[in-house]
């Protein structure tokens, strides 16, 4: 695999799918629908070999694999790189994989316009793998703009009732953010040559080489510092979302199809945490330890406001939202605390939010296919009609819960090992979180699933058909591998980690 493009291969099979389809009628729905999951299965069985091929035990900027490097836009030093660390290679692998599910869950789902909607999902699925991919800030920027455009129309076009006011409103917060975020990717672009503001330059070729950033980021003045982390921060921190930019979430989820609001949970937001692991932790070690507590401080406003609010939701979905600002509260937390076991815990509850919520967002799907409303009020003593269902509810409500032998024991534990070490309050205050956590999860469960069936519509549910199993089982799975076994997953993670632990000298 050394001389393959297998980066570039798994990042464009996607665009290539979406192009083909451009060519085929309108009119052949089942076709289209088999030919577009067909394309996101191939797309995450070739991303399957970067597992295997992947060198656990390089060290340094050497853990950038597969890389690829080519002349792109001379003129102002971006070059078209690619390559992937542990970190990158956890989140490629949670791209493709839900892909396919979210792509599964469409096809009762979507019934108008069906050709459009497969293209945007695969254009969308082409930008997040490229964001993961990039080691040219500037292409990493171009692929961050890329996914904007078809997340906007799925929801826009085949979301819910307000689907319009949620479209935009993604869109500006995202834009907004992305403004910001790229004065600061321009502020290091020209302090690394010739200089900014007053502020004399390295003498460095124009680049956007983002190792070579990395490199320079302890020689960047610490007051400059600070304003670059500010500027990148509001682009990465509406992505998470952090409290207090969270307020575009919510409409988004409720209002995007059940595959949107799988992609959005389970790897858009991820995006976020990823830009302060990649950029701004080993960038800008010095504005990262000066702004801590206020990093911090947001991070456990977060998992405590989007427990208490997730505890008022009579709406499933919008239940499950709330749940998302909570649990990458975490993330943040686990980030901050700028130690080995934080940064673990951190990357890891990443992809154990995407897998967990990416399922409850399915499931919360199966049950609207069927009866239309997603209010808890109208549901009760489904366990008795829908046993598969209820069951694989419950295990995916524990694994978000954070039992232990599921996997977001694992990642939780773990962050508050991490800020126990940094200062043991935030810890305890974030322990609080995880006991909200458990109360609006289990509430939930047990005015839907318990109880008696007051409503005559649920005594005729169906139980999970085939096709539903097959895209939920692999997340079930996956959670009982990271909970009882998830010390390949530290393996992969321990050089990067350690690699920005020594950049940002915690």
């Amino acid at each position: 695999m050394t001389n393959l493009p297998i980066l570039s291969i798994v990042c464009y099979v996607p665009l290539l799918g979406a192009l083909i389809l451009l060519f085929v009628p309108k009119d052949r729905p089942a076709f289209i629908r088999t030919f577009a999951t067909g394309v996101a299965l191939l797309d995450f069985l070739l991303s399957i070999p970067l597992w295997f091929a992947f060198d656990r035990g390089a060290a340094g900027t050497a853990n950038f694999q597969f890389r690829e490097s080519f002349a792109w836009i001379e003129s102002i030093g971006a070059r078209y790189e690619f390559g992937i660390d542990g970190i990158a290679l956890l989140l490629v692998l949670l791209t493709t994989l839900l892909g396919v599910l979210a792509f599964l869950s469409s096809w009762t789902a979507i019934a108008t316009r069906e050709k459009e909607y497969y293209v945007f999902l695969l254009l969308l699925q082409t930008g997040m793998l490229g964001v993961f991919m990039a080691m040219d800030f500037f292409l990493f920027y171009v692929f961050w703009e890329v996914m904007l455009v078809p997340m906007y129309f799925l929801i826009g076009i085949w979301g819910g009732p307000r689907k319009l006011y949620a479209a935009i409103k993604f869109f500006l917060y995202t834009l907004v953010g992305s403004v910001l975020m790229l004065l600061g990717i321009l502020a290091l672009y020209f302090y690394n040559a010739g200089g900014l503001l007053g502020w004399p330059g390295l003498g460095n070729a124009l680049s956007f080489s983002i190792l070579q950033f990395h490199e320079i980021g302890s020689r960047i003045p610490p007051d400059l510092q600070v304003w670059i982390f500010l500027a990148l921060f509001v682009g990465f921190a509406i992505k998470v979302p952090m409290f207090p930019f969270h307020t575009w979430l919510p409409d988004a989820h409720v209002e995007a199809p059940t595959a949107g609001s799988v992609i959005l949970a389970g790897v858009l937001l991820k995006m976020g945490t990823y830009g302060f692991v990649r950029f701004s932790l080993p960038i800008l070690p010095e504005a990262t330890k000066q702004l801590l507590p206020w990093m911090a401080g947001l991070s456990i406003i977060g998992i405590l406001y989007g427990a208490m609010v997730a505890m008022a939701q009579k709406d499933m979905k919008k239940l499950v939202a709330y749940s998302s600002v909570s649990h990458l509260g975490f993330v943040m937390l686990g980030l901050f605390a700028l130690n080995g076991p934080g940064l673990n815990g951190a990357v890891l509850q990443m992809i154990n939010h995407g897998l967990s919520t990416g399922a409850l967002f399915l499931l919360v799907g199966v049950i609207y296919e069927r009866r239309h409303t997603r209010m808890i009020a109208d549901y009760g003593g489904l366990s008795g009609v829908m046993p598969v269902y209820a069951t694989l509810f419950l295990i995916i409500t524990m694994s978000s819960i954070g039992l232990p032998t599921l996997n977001g024991f694992i990642g939780e534990f773990t962050i508050l090992v991490g800020a126990f070490n940094r200062v043991w309050w935030w810890a305890v205050l974030a322990a609080l979180g995880i006991v909200l956590g458990a109360a609006y999860m289990l509430w939930m469960y047990q005015r839907v699933f318990f109880g008696p069936l007051t409503h005559q519509e649920n005594q005729e549910l169906k139980d999970l058909n085939w096709r539903e199993i097959a895209y939920l089982a692999p997340i079930v799975l996956l959670c009982f591998w990271i909970g009882l076994y998830p010390r390949p997953f530290f393996q992969i993670l321990a050089e990067p980690v350690q690699y920005v632990v020594s950049k940002v000298g915690g």
